[in-house]
């Protein structure tokens, strides 16, 4: 789900910065906006990538008893 959040956040971070959208706002910055969107959308992607390996990671111990009749 962060990934997808994070390629959003991409996607809209670029259109603000490369100003495919011409949005007139006196109070904010497109471009500074659109940065910083972009970084956010790429340490999303990372956190969310980091997360999930050390959730698939795990170690499986398998004891094994030989049982033999006895004499």
């Amino acid at each position: 789900m962060a990934i997808g959040l994070g390629i959003v956040l991409i996607v809209v971070g670029l259109i603000l910065v490369l100003d495919v959208v011409n949005i007139d706002t006196s109070a904010i910055d497109t471009g500074t906006l659109g940065w910083i969107l972009l970084v956010a959308g790429a340490l999303a992607i990372v956190i969310s990538l980091i997360v999930n390996q050390q959730r698939s990671r795990h170690t499986v111990v398998e004891e094994r008893r030989d049982v033999r009749p006895p004499l």
